[in-house]
């Protein structure tokens, strides 16, 4: 991860665009229901009704650290944090450092 952290910023490239630094990552969360974020580093962007837990013991016990409608910086190792909906079903929109996105150019070949 920490290899895919070392870019090339292109003034103006918006998220999933080529030459962009963010790429735009989306979670479905079913209704009344919790799903495990992949991991990496995120942007979190609020979603109302979704809040961010974590567990320190294997899934026993969740707790809450960031609340439903509020965003931040999120670190995932793809098991021990997830999403938990107490509404209908969502997508919650995460950015992060764009590991991939294939980009077309006046050099590519």
């Amino acid at each position: 991860m920490s290899l895919g952290l070392q870019k090339i910023i292109l003034a103006g490239a918006g998220s999933n665009t080529p030459g962009a630094y963010l790429q735009t990552t989306t979670v479905a969360v079913g209704g009344t229901t919790t799903a495990l974020v992949p991991a990496g580093l995120y942007v979190l962007i609020p979603s109302t009704n979704i809040n961010v837990q974590a567990t320190p013991d294997n899934g026993s016990t969740w707790t809450t650290f960031i609340a439903a409608g509020v965003g931040g910086t999120l670190f995932s190792d793809g098991v021990n944090i997830r999403f938990n909906n107490s509404s209908t079903a969502a997508n919650v929109t995460l950015l992060t450092v764009n590991g991939g996105q294939a980009a077309s150019g006046t050099y590519n070949q």
